[in-house]
């Protein structure tokens, strides 16, 4: 293993065609520093990242030395640790060495290529717009999320950051979800859809209707509206909804989920014959899990900030964080930032959102 305990200075600034770093907040979330430095560790080794860890640097030596790995790993030193209850901007405010602001200034620097927290989703969204930056054209950043489907995934933006959205806002989220499907996922031409209460275009509040008709003039693949059975049946690749909306669908999703498998364990296997069932059917069972499973996806990537910045549930274990380094490597490698730049450029587009 390799550990560095400094820093690398101003002429060490990353190039393209460096090893992907990542900057990991070692001290966010439920779990942290165990699961987030095993799970950190394996992602490393895995998916070929290099790993910056930050925050107190005498307990992640203390976990590191009981994990036995290759990857190249470097430990920055952040005393300070913004906890899940606290005011975001206060704790920015009084935190500066906190592991999340430091996670932010080495992507600002150049130092890192991309950064990955389990900690508060508040405070790790307002220190990559403070820190970070939005990219140019984009007004509010937006939480993406890939979910299961029927038929595969869909990319539904913004699952949280915002609560109260307007047309343009919707717009971006669906033009940063269209190429984020695009660069990571290897979805030609994504299917986006608006999530409304209807399938016809005068289904849904203003806004909604609003955003219909601003997304039908668009360039994008738009299909029109999408109800809730559809999302999850494959009928879009992408859905956009204003960050109320998208919380609220991750969170019944995810309680849905969890439902089905306590049902499915307390009652089948209660009974031998069912259980006897359930032992021939354990291949499908298991490819099953690993469709649905949250853990698999790891972690949303914040679009519309000048840096890859994956949000991870506060609850991650291990799986979950090697998930989301292999989001943050893929990020990097199909140059996701680059592209959203390059798109938001076209003055097309900006005459599209206003």
């Amino acid at each position: 293993m390799k550990a560095a305990h400094q820093m690398p200075g101003a002429s060490e600034v990353l190039t393209t065609g460096d090893q992907v770093t990542v900057a990991m907040d070692a001290m966010g979330g439920d779990y942290a520093p165990r699961e987030i430095l095993k799970g950190a560790c394996e992602g490393a080794v895995r998916w070929g990242a290099r790993l910056i860890l930050v925050g107190d640097e005498p307990v992640i030596r203390r976990y590191l030395r009981r994990i036995r790995t290759t990857a190249s790993i470097e430990v920055v030193h952040a005393p300070e640790r913004i906890e899940m209850g606290e005011n975001p901007a206060a704790a920015i405010r009084r935190k500066r060495d906190s592991s999340l602001v430091r996670c932010a200034e080495l992507v600002r620097d150049g130092r890192a290529h991309a950064m990955v927290s389990a900690g508060s989703t508040g405070a790790t969204m307002a220190v990559a717009s403070l820190i970070l930056k939005r990219v140019a054209g984009i007004d509010r950043p937006g939480i993406a999320t890939v979910m299961p489907t029927i038929s595969g995934q869909v990319v539904v933006v913004d699952v949280g950051a915002n609560v109260d959205c307007s047309v343009q806002n919707l717009m971006q989220f669906a033009t940063m979800g269209s190429i984020y499907c695009q660069d990571v996922m290897g979805v030609k031409s994504p299917r986006v859809g608006l999530l409304s209460i209807g399938a016809e275009p005068t289904k849904g509040n203003e806004l909604t209707k609003a955003v219909h008709k601003a997304l039908s003039e668009s360039d994008l693949n738009f299909i029109g509206n999408i109800e809730g059975g559809p999302l999850f049946e494959g009928a879009a690749d992408v859905v956009v909804c204003d960050g109320f909306v998208g919380n609220v669908v991750l969170k019944v999703a995810e309680g849905v989920a969890k439902m089905i498998q306590e049902i499915a364990q307390r009652k089948l296997w209660a009974n031998p014959w069912y259980k006897l069932m359930l032992l021939g059917m354990a291949p499908g069972l298991k490819q099953f899990k690993k469709e649905v499973d949250c853990e698999e996806v790891g972690g949303a990537p914040l679009l519309g900030v000048n840096g890859i910045c994956i949000v991870c549930h506060g609850n991650s274990r291990a799986k979950s964080i090697s998930s989301a380094l292999r989001l943050a490597v893929r990020a990097h490698n199909n140059d996701v930032l680059g592209h959203i730049g390059r798109i938001l450029e076209q003055p097309a587009l900006h005459a599209a959102h206003v």
